[in-house]
């Protein structure tokens, strides 16, 4: 395994019964990075999300690093629609620390901080499933943050969401990555892909044909030949 890598695969691939997903995966996240999972739709940018986040069985290797105390790294997930419980912004909060083994003595402190950190804290006794589709998306955000991860896994993170929240969003996520979180997202959002990662990755059907520094990826005048077709919007979303 790459020393410095939080997360690798090797070969990795995932079937759903007679279908392949994902197929001769081989993928190293480091330290500080920001990747960008780009591809058509049903290309496997949320399954390969899935997997790094090991939530899926799998052939071939994955690997977790482990840091100097001997810890895997934290972990977490915001999904395009993220499942938001019946109760309160603050509960919503609270029971993601609880289920993420927060011991309890920190969560009224965590919770509190982590709605700050969003902008959501004067709404923190507000059902939860009564915010807007930007404010939802911001508390997932706190729910993850407030875990402290030192990887923090995005599927479509501003899907669906108006101009204003998008930023909104978009902001938060480059500050978690400032602050040192590795970050991995998929986006349909070239545009986004170039603003929040340092790298690209594009997938075509279940397999990684490209993987570039991001300045690399979008150069106009030398287009990774695997991806041309992609970037000029001349494939099929299928």
């Amino acid at each position: 395994m790459n020393a410095a890598a939080l997360i690798e695969l090797n070969d990795a691939g995932v079937r759903f019964g007679d279908v392949t997903a994902l197929a001769g995966i081989s993928l190293a996240l480091h330290a500080g990075e920001r990747i960008a999972l780009v591809g058509s739709n049903g290309s496997g940018k949320t399954t390969l999300l899935r997997l790094l986040h090991g939530q899926l069985p799998h052939r071939g290797v994955r690997r977790i690093g482990r840091g100097p105390d001997g810890r895997e790294p934290t972990q977490a997930m915001v999904f395009q629609r993220p499942f938001l419980l019946r109760l309160s912004v603050w509960r919503n909060v609270m029971i993601a620390l609880w289920l993420a083994g927060v011991p309890k003595h920190e969560r009224a402190v965590r919770a509190t901080a982590a709605l700050a950190r969003v902008g959501l804290a004067e709404q923190r006794e507000r059902p939860a499933r009564v915010l807007s589709g930007g404010q939802q998306q911001r508390l997932a955000l706190a729910r993850a943050w407030g875990v402290r991860p030192r990887v923090l896994f995005l599927d479509e993170p501003t899907a669906s969401l108006d101009p204003h929240a998008k930023r909104e969003v978009e902001a938060l996520i480059g500050e978690f990555a400032a602050e040192g979180m590795s970050v991995v997202m998929s986006t349909h959002n070239l545009g986004q892909a170039k603003r929040l990662a340092s790298r690209v990755a594009y997938l075509e059907a279940g397999r990684l044909a490209v993987d570039l520094p991001t300045t690399s990826f979008f150069d106009p005048e030398h287009p990774p030949p695997e991806a041309a077709a992609f970037l000029k919007g001349e494939l099929p979303w299928t």
